[in-house]
């Protein structure tokens, strides 16, 4: 008998936060909402009018992209990042990088027998998709102790939900153990502009991937740094053949991103301003909430880069989304990210500053 593909799927974490967000609403001035990632600043004025400029667009667009998007692409990791030598045979542009992270096992042909590796900390659309193609599932920072040899090993840098940063070398060294196995490393990059103290380095910088791009993509998603949630705009780069691969299927499946949001995603890579606007206003909602819970008692761990405080009083998680539900404060609980998380929440910095002085207000209370 068929199995309903939703009882392979682990559970919607966020459904489980029914009861603390009704007590964090009940709160008289209002639920602060700290849970998600969503960004809640306007989509910056000069990708709203790309978008318009682009809207008269009657035909099917091209699976691979436009040359002008992926181009812009290339042009926009070399000019912040150091990355060069990558042509546009190696960026595709994808709709929405949660999607394209559900789908990547799949379309890189992994199926029953395959193994999938995620940092012990991570995202949960990275199980997601391994259980949708069908994939085994370990959890390690360390790829190189196993002893099974796996496919497709996920890197998170800048991480969620951690906001850690890793070296150049660390990353070096899991691309050159991925190679030397025969294991596509995939870097999800989504945050490498949401950076606040020290550096963040693309795997596609040389003196990661020692200036080849051999079995080796990177995740990249202008929802965070340009407000462009709504818009659905991502890109995947690296290895062309590996992009080759990705689009052969993606072709079959009718896979395309609409062409005003590419015209728009090209436009919002090429303007500097507006990512340098809203690094700021994450910068002071940031301060101003690690402030704010370590007055209240609070430890925050890495957070070096990403949208979020990875916060711990040292007790169980949802111990303190209950504590903080009762302050009309709502966060996620760090178990929702792997066992290791157990004793942290995540706090997310993408409120308005109207709710971050709230939340400040009341921690200090």
């Amino acid at each position: 008998m068929r199995q309903p593909v939703s009882e392979r799927l682990p559970d919607f974490p966020w459904d489980h936060l029914a009861e603390a967000k009704a007590t964090a609403q009940a709160h008289p001035d209002g639920v602060v909402d700290l849970s998600v990632g969503t960004p809640v600043d306007p989509t910056p004025d000069v990708v709203q009018q790309a978008l318009a400029a682009a809207a008269d667009s009657p035909g099917y667009p091209a699976t691979i992209g436009q040359a002008a998007t992926r181009q812009a692409v290339v042009d926009w990791l070399e000019r912040r990042f150091g990355v060069t030598g990558l042509g546009i045979d190696g960026v595709l542009p994808v709709t929405g990088s949660k999607e394209l992270i559900a789908h990547l096992p799949t379309q890189l042909g992994l199926g029953p027998g395959d193994l999938v590796v995620q940092p012990e900390l991570a995202y949960p659309t990275y199980e997601v998709g391994a259980v949708l193609a069908g994939c085994d599932v370990a959890v390690t920072d360390a790829p190189e102790t196993l002893e099974r040899t796996p496919a497709l090993v996920w890197v998170n840098s800048p991480a969620n939900p951690t906001g850690k940063i890793l070296t150049a070398e660390r990353l070096a060294e899991i691309v050159a153990w991925g190679r030397a196995n025969g294991a596509v490393v995939v870097v999800d990059e989504c945050y490498l502009e949401c950076v606040w103290e020290g550096a963040a380095v693309s795997a596609l910088h040389p003196s990661v991937c020692g200036g080849s791009f051999e079995g080796l993509l990177t995740v990249h998603s202008l929802s965070k740094r340009s407000n462009l949630a709504g818009y659905r705009c991502a890109f995947v780069a690296g290895d062309p053949a590996l992009v080759a691969e990705m689009l052969a299927v993606r072709k079959n499946l009718g896979l395309q991103m609409p062409d005003p949001q590419q015209h728009a995603m090209a436009v919002a890579l090429g303007d500097d301003a507006h990512v340098a606007e809203q690094h700021a206003r994450y910068a002071a909602r940031r301060d101003a909430l690690r402030t704010a819970l370590e007055a209240a008692g609070f430890r925050v761990d890495h957070s070096e880069g990403a949208l979020y405080l990875w916060s711990t009083k040292d007790e169980d998680c949802w111990d303190t989304v209950a504590w903080l539900a009762e302050r009309g404060i709502l966060v996620a609980p760090g178990s929702f990210y792997g066992a290791a998380g157990s004793r942290h929440v995540r706090v997310a910095i993408t409120a308005t500053d109207e709710r971050v002085a709230a939340a400040v207000a009341r921690l200090q209370g």
